[in-house]
């Protein structure tokens, strides 16, 4: 899938990012995050993606929700806080160094799986909505809210096919939670044919919240489903 257009991953997964221009409206009290216009984080982006993607081999797609305040808000890296991204991924930063939950267990279970440069060379993390939302300050999913999920429907699409026309890519991909975000990928993927299966894989975040002493387990089932692609 998908017709190259670019040299390398990183400029075509760059170049969408920096293409990013979100024509919706939102409701009272929620605000739309970008952090790919705040320059520093723009330059950690870049340097992750020119690092792990600098070259033209597909990647197999896993699709989270939307960037969090933490992750992927402050470093332009999904499930990746400055701290990982300095320590896991060898890219220095003078960010504070804020953990994110859901990193912790993606980043135990890229050590699974054979470490940075094995995962990255394979899978690309990739969101239903690649813009975060916050609403009174605090992080909301593009799911959490009716009217936010039915007017932000159009960009998602949009910015679905953007990705698969630029980055080649496998017909499965994978979908982080089993519950609403997998729904309703399922529901859009009918209607429009992405991909030709989409697996779902319980969400980090649920895992380390509600099943964290069973974290190995799920490790282990996140590397048996991966390994089907």
């Amino acid at each position: 899938m998908g017709s190259r257009k670019y040299d390398t991953q990183a400029a075509a997964i760059l170049s969408f990012y920096k293409g990013l221009k979100p024509d919706f409206a939102v409701g009272e009290g929620i605000e739309i995050m970008n952090p790919f216009v705040v320059p520093a984080t723009w330059k950690l982006a870049s340097q992750f993606y020119e690092k792990f993607y600098g070259d033209d081999k597909p990647r197999v797609f896993i699709f989270g929700i939307n960037p969090g305040r933490h992750g992927a808000g402050v470093t332009g890296v999904p499930f990746t806080d400055p701290l990982l991204l300095e320590r896991e991924c060898g890219i220095a930063n003078d960010m504070k160094k804020k953990t994110e939950l859901s990193g912790e267990f993606i980043y135990k279970m890229i050590h699974g799986y054979g470490g940075v440069r094995t995962f990255y060379g394979k899978y690309f993390f990739t969101s239903m909505s690649p813009l975060g939302f916050t609403k009174h300050g605090k992080n909301l999913n593009y799911y959490d809210d009716k009217a936010l999920m039915r007017d932000f429907e159009p960009f998602m699409l949009k910015c679905i096919r953007k990705q698969l026309e630029t980055m080649p890519t496998y017909s499965t991909c994978f979908c982080l939670g089993e519950g609403t975000n997998y729904k309703f990928f399922s529901k859009v993927n009918e209607q429009h044919g992405f991909f030709k299966e989409i697996i779902p894989l319980p969400h980090p975040r649920w895992v380390m919240q509600y099943r964290r002493p069973r974290v190995g387990e799920y490790v282990d089932l996140y590397l048996e489903r991966l390994s089907r692609v």
